[in-house]
């Protein structure tokens, strides 16, 4: 039985390690589509930013469908929950980044001022509404999603669309956006010259202490919050479900685990070590260090969730008792044995030929290079 806890957790360490990818390579992207109009003023420098991740984009989605497929496998329950009570959003973050491959593909087909620019603002839209829904997600999930089970485990949702974009939820998803611009900026830095370069050396900085900002205030915010306990449950090793439980809220209840365990805040004092490092490291130039400590700020933020929440996965604001964790949510230890089989094979493989392709498609892009080659974007 002790195999299947430490299976359990195993996969709730995974899952944070996947949402991790999906916030920094795929941030990165929707970060470029969101300053895509700001760092490019002419349809010349937008096209060079565009090529920039080319290359990249579409293979970095490889990690928002893994983090979708983990769910569903490992967290079943959670993947039925959330799936059925916030379908609406579910939705609006599909068609927002359905428009993406066709901004990126269609922009160049007519070369037409108006035409370049519908996409322009399409890829703005698929850049800053996915990034903006990722962190709110995040925030609504600290609040509490208004669910209950019936007795055959049926979940019941009586939350609505307008109660998900709550102020708190909206601070974090603006903290979302303002990272995902700083790593887009820091890839743009990377690749880019000259007026490019330094746009997007500006946006750097500016979203960094932004981001830093909002950080603070969500963090202020969630003191004052109710948080989560879970009173009392069967053995976490064994297979249950959340009718089994009892769980309270308390007001700073998810600064719980930080109390017991201190050693747990240098989770989000790395969040503030490394914004302020990446910059500093910006504003000197040195892009690609900004880009690595963009990377570690982005695991602190959700490093600093994730250790405030565990074991709990989806808390329940409408039944606390019937909240979602990490010892209630799970897959069977079947299944979690084979998948644990299967990522040791193909997570490797994935880190390496993203690697591997940011390796062989490394330097500067420049609107010269853009103009000459009729594959560009």
């Amino acid at each position: 039985m002790e195999i299947y806890l430490l299976l359990k957790v195993l996969w709730w360490l995974l899952l944070g390690v996947l949402l991790m990818g999906v916030a920094i390579m795929v941030g990165m992207d929707m970060g470029v589509g969101t300053i895509l109009r700001l760092v490019g003023r002419t349809d010349a420098e937008r096209r060079v930013a565009l090529n920039i991740i080319g290359p990249h984009w579409d293979g970095n989605q490889v990690w928002f469908i893994l983090g979708g497929g983990a769910i569903f496998a490992a967290w079943p329950l959670i993947y039925a929950t959330a799936f059925s009570g916030l379908y609406v959003v579910m939705l609006l973050l599909l068609w927002s980044m359905i428009v993406r491959p066709l901004g990126f593909e269609y922009r160049s087909k007519i070369d037409l001022p108006a035409w370049r620019s519908a996409w322009d603002w399409a890829l703005f839209v698929s850049g800053f509404v996915p990034m903006l829904v990722f962190g709110a997600a995040v925030g609504n999930m600290l609040q509490g999603v208004p669910f209950r089970f019936e007795w055959n485990l049926a979940s019941v949702y009586s939350g609505s669309f307008l109660s998900l974009l709550n102020p708190f939820a909206i601070l974090c998803g603006l903290l979302a956006v303002s990272l995902s611009v700083y790593m887009g900026g820091a890839m743009l830095m990377n690749r880019g010259e000259d007026v490019l370069y330094r746009r997007a050396q500006r946006l750097v900085v500016r979203s960094g202490l932004v981001a830093l900002a909002l950080f603070s205030l969500g963090g202020i915010w969630v003191y004052f919050l109710d948080g989560y306990q879970l009173v009392q449950s069967p053995d976490p090793a064994i297979a249950q479900t959340p009718l089994q439980q009892v769980v309270e809220r308390a007001v700073g209840g998810w600064l719980g685990n930080y109390q017991r365990t201190p050693l747990l805040w240098l989770i989000p004092f790395s969040v503030y070590a490394t914004t302020l490092l990446g910059v500093a490291a910006a504003r000197s130039g040195r892009s690609h260090l900004a880009w690595w400590l963009g990377a570690l700020a982005w695991i602190g933020v959700i490093g600093t969730v994730g250790a405030a929440m565990f074991p709990f996965m989806m808390p329940s604001s409408l039944e606390p008792s019937h909240s979602l964790t990490v010892w209630n949510a799970s897959s069977s230890q079947l299944t979690l044995t084979w998948m644990t089989g299967w990522s040791v094979v193909f997570v490797p493989l994935i880190l390496w030929y993203t690697s591997w392709c940011f390796w062989v498609m490394r330097g500067k892009v420049n609107e010269r290079d853009v103009a000459s080659d009729e594959h560009a974007y």
